[in-house]
């Protein structure tokens, strides 16, 4: 990785990624790609937020109900077809390309943020 690469601790704090539960998911037959409408809550100083996400390969919506998840709050809101996302929820790929969503391993408080 090169310098050019690297971007400064002060930058990486804007971006304010905090801890959220999934309240429920449902289906997004709509989404151009497989997805679930995510709703969340981010405790009291955010509250709920919703998003949509591919991750319809390792969850389904009952696994997902009540999953404490990572997600960027300070993101615009985008239209995604009739549904308007607020957060993005934070995954990685598998080797197939399939997100897996990044959790805390311990319970954590609703909006905790990322440090």
């Amino acid at each position: 990785m090169t310098n050019s690469n690297f971007i400064s601790f002060p930058d990486f704090m804007k971006v304010d990624i905090r801890v959220g539960k999934i309240l429920r998911a449902e289906p997004f037959p709509e989404a151009r790609n497989p997805s679930y409408k995510l709703f969340l809550d981010f405790g009291d100083e955010i509250g709920e937020k919703k998003t949509s996400a591919q991750i319809t390969v390792h969850y389904s919506c009952d696994d997902l109900e009540g999953k404490l998840v990572a997600a960027v709050v300070n993101f615009p809101s985008k239209q995604i077809g009739p549904f308007m996302s607020e957060v993005l929820v934070l995954g990685f790929p598998d080797e197939n390309g399939a997100i897996v969503l990044v959790t805390p391993d311990k319970d954590t408080p609703l909006g905790g943020r990322l440090h």
